[in-house]
């Protein structure tokens, strides 16, 4: 379910974040590739239906959880959860557009608006081009897998 007062975010014309709602057509063959699956859980299973539905109730239920839109189509889905945690997965044909670094941009100034005193992404070692792009940004890494950036 989309949560009340939830709207969609603007980022540049072609790029914007839209509010969760049940898009499992869409967002199920992202997480049934395993390179994916495997940099953000680090395992090599794939998800079905059932796992992809609790993991967005959880994300929907702990924080605020987009879609992230690119030219019309849906591409990835980005989470900006209650303790900080920013958790972003784009699909592999939408990567290395600098679409994640415009998103977690966007995010850092709503956390700055919620109040938050930083934001954090726990991003495995072996997953050098996320951590690469949140370093870009200003994400300070405080441990092998953990990147956080002060908002105060």
């Amino acid at each position: 379910m989309e949560k009340q007062g939830r709207e969609t975010i603007p980022i540049t014309p072609s790029l914007r974040l839209v509010p969760y709602y049940p898009a499992y057509e869409t967002t199920l063959p992202w997480y049934q590739d395993a390179e994916l699956c495997h940099q953000v859980d680090n395992q090599e299973r794939v998800y079905d239906l059932s796992i992809l539905k609790n993991m967005y109730e959880y994300l929907n239920a702990h924080g605020d959880l987009f879609y992230i839109e690119y030219e019309g189509t849906l591409c990835g889905d980005v989470c900006l959860q209650t303790s900080g945690e920013i958790a972003i997965v784009i699909c592999k044909a939408y990567q290395n557009r600098h679409i994640g670094r415009a998103v977690v941009g966007k995010i850092l100034e709503l956390a700055r608006e919620k109040g938050y005193p930083e934001c954090f992404a726990e991003i495995y070692s072996f997953n050098a081009q996320s951590q690469a792009m949140f370093r870009s940004i200003g994400f300070v890494q405080k441990d092998a897998e953990m990147f956080v950036y002060p908002l105060r």
